[in-house]
């Protein structure tokens, strides 16, 4: 992200990656080095994806001071744009021979012990080849063991101590110290040798969740078939401006948002928006990059630079969500604020006080303190929630729901009414013929013949619905001339010297052409939720063209996956007549429904629906139904791909028009809600465990160290399996 400049070139705004930011310890050490920072005016942290969002005084401080601060807390920052630091990789193997080091020295230290060299006295009976150069030998090893494995977490323990924070790094040391002195040599060795493994560990782990929005930036490929005037040539897809025209050869991923212009193919656009079935695309077809073409080779025109693609964008939106606090993960972090130093103050007392009090064992009770100390760090109970959020978030992503964060996604779970907008999301949106009447002998051929030829130059949905149906039944339609467009009525015309008339039914009335015949199919027509178009040729009338729009076939199954998530109650808000919307309600099956709702109609239905029943959902198109969106506890969009207005105004945004992705939030929303209280209870119940086993000398250090870090690696992985929910 590059800075950006709001008030006189002053006020900026960066983003910096952050290498070294793994816990909740580390960026409250941020916060105490930021504390005082002249010109730094604020700052947001992305533990899970180790960015740092910045707002600054440019003119006070430039971001080579910010990554300078970031620096004397041992992380290590640059700009989001940029290349990572040189030597962070160095670093990192550096730290990995560090740990092996550590390791292989306290095998072999321990080898030599168990057979029989004691480093606290001379050599076993029977082992007197060792001597007194054995258990140098084996304190060395021991030694060489510690060495190394603080040479793992020494940096950042320093770094920690200068601005005065107890993070787990300064614990550890402070841990294994004690150990050292208390002469256990074995058991600091095994301390410090354990924190740094179970920390690359808990850092592989903890990288597979921030790989799977990674994984979505792969979806696109670097290059592109380019066609111009010079020929054809593979170019780098950021030197592809707007209009461009990329070639797709079968079986390619599409690099760039475009239009289709020559050929036809079907293309899986699964990666974007989550649709289990290939989409036929021909010339005028929208594409978006990261799906994959088919069977046909495309010509498409470029509409967007790689930058602004629907796919750039969803990762964007997913990437801004991650870094939102959720509000169990707020709750949990102001605990620890309180759970870290009443534990050390513990500690303290459990070194000072039974000695001094009941003349108990001094070491045995600085031995149980130091095990304290260790236990004290809660990263496994910290990371338990924003780990589970943001693999449900990319989960989410993958089967094309954008949930913008975890308040949404918490909010989901709360929902107990679900309002559905009716037209273009429990619809189809584009109404279709579905019956033809016939009046006075008159051929259903004939009928629609004499409706096409007058309305073929209208762009009404009507029209449309009976040019389609023209067209798929072989009818060529005739040439109308003279042909009046009514509005709010129909039209007229002359088809082949005759006098064509198609409206509705005021027009009928208006020109006398009603009969008790037409009154009584017309009652019909509205019961069964249609809309008639009358059709007359020379006065007199011919047929009525009965035209609905649809219902999408996963309507049903949609509500009834809802009902079984828990939802109390399913409302249906229209705009629609009562007797189509009634007709729609009674096939779908909602509870109730309201008709011939204007949009601050549908707010004042959102609102009467929640006094009644509590936390309410309204799902509409994202661009008509934004009122209603807006008013409700979680707005869901449906079918936004490619809608920039819809994308970032949305609560939850389903890439495609597929109702069955609706009752999958749902799931995940409770999946993800069960998946935190599961961590928390697992963090704590350790916690406490080992609390009240060191408190009581049955944990030793090395143990207190597998607890730490070993629910850490629990909850990291139990919120893995979110990845994969359906």
């Amino acid at each position: 992200m590059t800075t950006t400049c709001t008030v006189c070139e002053l006020h900026a705004e960066s983003t910096f990656k952050i290498e070294g930011m793994d816990c909740r310890e580390e960026v409250a050490i941020l916060e105490r080095r930021f504390k005082g920072l002249i010109g730094l005016e604020d700052f947001s942290a992305d533990l899970m994806g180790q960015r740092l969002h910045v707002k600054y005084d440019a003119a006070k401080i430039s971001t080579a001071a910010i990554a300078d601060a970031v620096a004397d807390t041992g992380m290590r920052a640059w700009l989001d744009h940029e290349e990572p630091v040189v030597g962070s990789d160095r670093q990192m193997r550096v730290r990995q021979a560090l740990v092996w080091t550590s390791g292989v020295a306290l095998a072999a230290g321990m080898a030599l012990e168990m057979a029989g060299v004691d480093v606290h006295g001379p050599a076993k009976a029977g082992h007197y080849l060792f001597g007194e150069a054995g258990q140098y030998l084996t304190l060395g090893l021991f030694v060489l063991s510690l060495a190394a494995g603080v040479g793992v977490t020494g940096r950042k323990a320093w770094s920690a101590a200068r601005i005065g924070s107890l993070d787990i790094n300064v614990l550890m040391i402070i841990a294994a110290t004690g150990a050292a002195i208390l002469g256990e040599w074995s058991e600091a060795a095994t301390v410090v040798f354990l924190f740094g493994l179970a920390q690359a560990l808990e850092a592989r782990t903890l990288d597979r969740a921030r790989n799977a929005i990674r994984a979505l930036m792969d979806l696109t490929p670097a290059d592109a078939l380019l066609r111009d005037a010079a020929g054809e040539r593979r170019v780098s897809v950021d030197d592809i401006g707007i209009g461009g025209v990329i070639v797709v050869r079968p079986g390619e991923k599409i690099p760039l948002d475009g239009e289709v212009v020559a050929g036809q193919s079907a293309v899986n656009q699964a990666p974007v928006t989550g649709e289990s079935l290939p989409a036929e695309k021909a010339p005028g077809e929208p594409v978006f990059a990261g799906t994959i073409n088919g069977r046909g080779a495309l010509e498409i025109r470029v509409t967007r630079l790689r930058r602004d693609t629907t796919l750039a964008r969803i990762i964007h939106l997913v990437e801004r969500a991650q870094a939102q606090r959720a509000p169990s993960q707020t709750l949990v972090e102001r605990f620890a604020r309180f759970y870290t130093p009443a534990v050390i103050a513990l500690a303290a007392a459990v070194a000072v006080l039974p000695p001094l009090v009941l003349q108990a064992d001094a070491h045995a009770w600085l031995y149980r303190a130091l095990v304290l100390l260790v236990v004290s760090c809660p990263c496994a109970l910290v990371i338990s929630t924003p780990v589970s959020i943001v693999a449900a978030l990319a989960g989410a992503a993958r089967k094309g729901v954008l949930i913008k964060g975890g308040v949404h996604l918490e909010s989901i779970n709360k929902v107990r009414c679900v309002a559905f907008d009716k037209t273009g999301t429990l619809t189809r949106g584009r109404p279709e013929v579905v019956d033809v009447v016939s009046l006075n002998g008159a051929d259903a051929k004939f009928i629609v013949s004499l409706a096409a030829s007058v309305e073929q130059r209208s762009t009404h949905p009507i029209a449309q619905a009976i040019l389609d149906r023209a067209s798929a039944s072989g009818i060529t339609a005739a040439a109308a001339d003279d042909v009046i467009a009514l509005p709010g009525r129909g039209a007229e015309g002359r088809v082949g010297g005759h006098a064509v008339l198609v409206g509705n039914h005021r027009l009928f009335e208006e020109r006398d052409l009603c009969a008790p015949v037409i009154h009584e199919r017309m009652t019909a027509i509205d019961a069964g939720g249609r809309t008639a178009v009358l059709v007359a040729r020379d006065g007199q009338p011919v047929g009525i063209i009965a035209v609905a729009d649809r219902t999408r076939e996963s309507g049903k199954d949609a509500i009834a996956l809802l009902r079984a998530q828990g939802v109390e109650r399913i409302v249906m808000l229209s705009g629609d007549s009562h007797g189509t919307a009634k007709a729609i309600a009674a096939e779908l099956g909602v509870d109730e429904f309201r008709a011939e709702l204007l949009p601050e109609d549908k707010v004042t239905a959102v609102e009467e629906l929640r006094r009644t029943y509590g936390s309410v959902a309204m799902v509409g198109d994202g661009v008509n139904d934004a009122p209603a969106l807006a008013s409700a506890d979680v707005g869901i969009a449906m079918g936004v791909a490619g809608s920039d207005a819809a994308l970032e105004t949305a609560d939850v945004a389903l890439m495609a028009d597929e109702l069955l992705r609706i009752p999958y939030a749902f799931r995940l929303s409770r999946a993800t809600v069960r998946n935190i209280r599961m961590n928390l209870a697992i963090s704590i119940v350790l916690k406490a465990a080992f609390v009240v086993a060191a408190a009581g000398g049955f944990a030793t250090l090395w143990m207190a160290v597998l607890a730490d870090t070993g629910a850490s690696i629990i909850v990291i992985a139990n919120a893995m399996r979110l990845l994969r929910a359906d």
